[in-house]
């Protein structure tokens, strides 16, 4: 099973530290391409996390690299009109020429999130079924014929154009791991994107998405398993694990050892790095998208090429 390795531009953290220029993300979004890293990925925030507008940025990366698939990890789709997502998102494929990839969530219950809904003017208790109208609706229009739409959103008789590169709209990965995500995967998504399990209850969860898209008449091999890691990667595995600590008590505002808990997490030198990836590949992920805690560079130099090192 062939590998691949993402790496998360770090947007939300240059607004952090004050540096809102784009030019530095849109450079290492290059040197990513150019270390041999199979994609590029941008979160989403409107003002819970303030970070640079994904599908924005992400055409402009399109625009300077030519192999590297492009992602959003994730979008919220929610906060959206989806008439006006189903046209930026067709746009912004035929901008990346077919690469890329929609990574989508509804976001988690925290009171600076459920701020930014109500900021928007979304109800928040309606966020998931919000979502997955909005998608459908999105997919509808990127067919290219003539769509009618009762629901959320009225639609009368309309085309969308362009369609996207990719006929039907690039692929759409869900985020989370609540009950309820099995389901959706296995009947309607094309991958599976957390960012919070160990390798066991991946592996488990993923064999529940499978057997439901089998019962569903899917190929559950053609569903992708993928995994957003958060990682501090140093050979002196002290310093390692202070700099993790560290960058997720300033992301989040809350103690590093709760995170810890909630989200998939690995500090020490690169052969470590290695190992705990390939646990995640037994698991069944097959797309991994590695997010540094800083020294952006550095680490993604630490880690070029460890995708041929894993599935083996």
């Amino acid at each position: 099973m062939a590998i691949r390795i993402g790496y998360l531009v770090p947007t939300r953290e240059s607004v952090m530290e004050g540096r809102h220029e784009a030019a530095p993300l849109l450079a290492l979004a290059e040197r990513a391409e150019v270390l041999g890293y199979d994609s590029v990925w941008v979160g989403d925030s409107l003002l819970a996390r303030p970070r640079h507008e994904p599908l924005t940025l992400l055409a402009a990366a399109a625009a300077r690299t030519r192999r590297v698939a492009l992602g959003t990890a994730v979008l919220l789709p929610a906060l959206r009109n989806p008439v006006v997502l189903a046209h930026q998102v067709a746009t912004l494929d035929r901008i990346a020429e077919g690469r890329l990839i929609l990574g989508v969530g509804i976001g988690s219950d925290v009171p600076n999130i459920r701020a930014e809904f109500a900021a928007a003017g979304v109800p928040f208790e309606k966020r998931a079924a919000r979502m997955l109208e909005g998608l459908r609706l999105c997919r509808a229009l990127w067919r290219g014929e003539p769509v009618d739409w009762e629901g959320r959103w009225t639609v009368r008789e309309a085309v969308l154009g362009p369609t996207p590169h990719r006929p039907g709209g690039p692929p759409i990965w869900l985020a989370g791991a609540v009950p309820a995500t099995i389901g959706r995967v296995g009947r309607h998504f094309d991958g599976w994107f957390p960012n919070g399990p160990s390798p066991a209850d991946y592996a488990a969860t993923w064999a529940q998405m499978q057997a439901v898209a089998r019962e569903a008449g899917r190929a559950p091999e053609a569903l992708t398993g993928a995994a957003y890691l958060t990682l501090a990667v140093d050979r002196d595995a002290a310093r390692a694990e202070a700099r993790l600590d560290a960058f997720l008590a300033r992301y989040y505002g809350q103690r590093s050892d709760a995170m810890r808990k909630k989200q998939a997490c690995y500090a020490g030198p690169p052969a470590g790095a290695r190992d705990w990836l390939q646990g995640f590949v037994a698991a069944g992920a097959s797309h991994l998208v590695l997010r540094f805690a800083g020294e952006q560079e550095r680490q993604m130099e630490l880690l070029a090429g460890i995708g041929a090192a894993l599935g083996r």
